[in-house]
C-alpha cells in the first residue's frame, strides 16, 4: 500500500480545503447577521472552522486505508462547526444547508436522534465543495458539523481524555462520561422547554440598532483545532 512519503505536496493538497473552510465560515457567518439585522432569532449562534493537521490526517489514512491515489475521499480534512443554542435550531440550520446552491450534501449522519455508545451528539453533514482555484474550479469534501452549546461541551471534554486514553477509558471514567453525557441531554431538553421565553427575551436584549456583531467574533475565530 503507498505511504504518504516526504514527497507529497501537502501545500499544494491543502490550499483547496483552507479556502473552503474560510469561505464556508463568512458565508455561514453572513446567514447569521441577516437573521439579526430582521431582528429574527439566528438558528446559527456562533461558527468555527479548521483544516485537519498533516499528522491527524496521515494517522486516519493509515487507520483507514487512504494513499495519495484516493485521500481526497477522506470527508473531514476541512470541517466547519455550526453551534446553536437550542435542539430545534439544528433542523433550521439544516433547512437552511438544504436550499443553498453553492455547495452540494452527499451525505448526512445523525448521532443526535442516535447518540453513540460513548454518549457523544451532534449531526454531520458532508458537502461537496467546489473551489474556484486558478488552475480551474477543485471539489473537495468538507464536513459541516452542528451542535448544541452542550453537545460541544461534553463533545470537547471527551476528545481531550480521548487523546490521554486512546479510548481505553477506566471503567469509572467511562460510567462519570455517560452521566455527563446524560446530563448534557437533560440540560438540552430543559432549554427547549423555555425556548420561547429565551429567545423574547434575547431579541429585546438585541434590538436591531445594536451592532449586530458585537462579542461574537470573538467566539467565531476561536478555531478548536485541538478537539477535532
Amino acid at each position: 500500500m503507498p505511504k504518504m512519503t516526504k514527497k507529497f505536496n501537502w501545500e499544494a493538497f491543502l490550499d483547496p480545503y483552507i479556502q473552503a473552510v474560510g469561505e464556508l465560515k463568512i458565508k455561514l457567518r453572513g446567514a447569521r447577521k441577516q437573521y439579526r439585522k430582521k431582528n429574527q432569532h439566528s438558528p446559527i449562534e456562533f461558527v468555527t472552522g479548521r483544516v485537519k493537521p498533516i499528522e491527524s490526517i496521515k494517522n486516519k489514512a493509515r487507520l483507514r486505508g487512504f494513499t495519495p491515489d484516493n485521500i481526497d475521499e477522506m470527508q473531514d480534512i476541512a470541517a466547519v462547526r455550526i453551534m446553536v443554542q437550542f435542539v430545534e435550531d439544528v433542523e433550521e440550520v439544516l433547512i437552511l444547508l438544504h436550499q443553498r446552491k453553492d455547495f452540494k450534501i452527499v451525505q448526512e449522519r445523525d448521532y443526535i436522534k442516535h447518540q453513540k455508545d460513548s454518549g457523544y451528539r451532534s449531526y454531520h453533514v458532508v458537502i461537496e465543495y467546489p473551489v474556484e482555484m486558478i488552475t480551474g474550479t477543485k471539489v473537495v469534501l468538507a464536513e459541516i458539523q452542528i451542535r448544541t452549546l452542550a453537545m460541544n461541551f461534553w463533545a470537547t471534554i471527551e476528545h481531550s481524555l480521548n487523546y490521554k486514553y486512546q479510548g481505553a477509558f477506566p471503567d469509572e471514567l467511562k460510567a462519570r462520561l455517560a452521566t455527563t453525557a446524560k446530563i448534557a441531554y437533560d440540560l438540552d431538553e430543559e432549554m427547549s422547554e423555555i425556548r420561547d421565553e429565551i429567545q423574547e427575551a434575547q431579541l429585546m436584549f438585541n434590538p436591531p440598532r445594536r451592532k449586530v456583531n458585537d462579542g461574537v467574533e470573538n467566539r467565531d475565530d476561536f478555531d478548536e483545532e485541538y478537539n477535532w
